[in-house]
């Protein structure tokens, strides 16, 4: 590790089209925005070149010099990744930003957290802060560690609330809002594709039009659903069928109505509360 100046040294891991952009949001605030090319591919090294970050000769040399490592790549990829930087015992902070579950983080951060100053864990959530965009990267871990990768964005595209001192609430974040933001997505292309099936298509983006909001900050529709769960059950199997009968995966649908069982004794609560219901999600009575 480098010896910390006045402006910290960064390393970016594997640079895709999200790391290099969060990468260049950093470099005002830093001595210097390192990746290494080895073994990467052109595409990679075309937006490292993009994105003003310097190249180094070896993955030891840039973990070497860093004061900060940002990983952010596919989550299948994160433990090893991980795994290679405690290898070669960098002792800096080491910023796990990758769509993992929170588990996976705590492991994450035993493994690199036994030669590193601190883990910190990360969850970038919008698209890459390249010309207008902004994104969040959302940070949670100990104090002293999460106000240095917060400086390193101050006056940038990228924002950076603290969550708390726990590895894995980053983490935890992430999933729970991806979850719905792309689970929703497949199923809008499953209806679609149901409809489209029917030659409905254009009526369900009529009816769809109606309302373009989400679901997801309304959150008196999670006791509404429960209540009225034992009758979306059945309703998601006939959907279901209806998929299996065009050819469409109605794996998904099944998944739905074995999910809404768990709320069958709550038929008609109108007074349930989300809290209560969300009780009931979890321990089925």
């Amino acid at each position: 590790m480098g010896t910390m100046s006045t402006k910290p040294i960064i390393g970016i891991l594997h640079p895709g089209s999200m790391g290099a952009a969060v990468a260049a949001c950093a470099r005002p605030n830093a001595e210097r925005v390192l990746w290494c090319p080895a073994g990467r591919s052109p595409a990679t090294a075309g937006r490292a070149e993009a994105a003003g970050l310097e190249p180094v000769g070896s993955l030891e040399d840039l973990l070497m010099q860093a004061d900060v490592v940002l990983s952010i790549c596919p989550p299948a990829a994160a433990e090893d990744v991980a795994r290679v930087v405690a290898e070669h015992h960098f002792g800096g902070v080491y910023v796990e930003a990758n769509a993992i579950n929170p588990e996976r983080a705590r492991r994450i951060a035993d493994l690199v957290g036994s030669d590193a100053r601190a883990v910190v864990d990360g969850a970038v959530i919008g698209s890459p802060p390249v010309g207008t965009k902004r994104t969040r990267l959302y940070l949670s871990g100990a104090e002293s560690a999460v106000s240095l990768v917060e400086q390193l964005f101050i006056g940038s595209a990228v924002t950076t609330p603290a969550l708390g001192p726990e590895i894995g609430q980053a983490s935890a974040l992430k999933l729970a809002y991806s979850s719905y933001q792309k689970a929703s997505r497949v199923l809008a292309a499953v209806a679609f594709g149901a409809a489209r099936a029917h030659g409905v298509d254009d009526a369900l983006l009529d009816v769809a039009s109606k309302r373009q909001s989400s679901y997801l900050p309304e959150t008196g529709y999670i006791a509404k659903t429960a209540a009225r769960a034992w009758r979306w059950g059945p309703e998601m199997d006939e959907a279901a069928d209806m998929l299996s009968g065009v050819g469409l995966p109605d794996e998904v649908l099944r998944a739905v109505s074995q999910t809404l069982v768990r709320w069958e004794n709550s038929k008609d609560l109108a007074e349930l509360t989300p809290d209560e219901a969300l009780d009931r999600l979890s321990r089925p009575q």
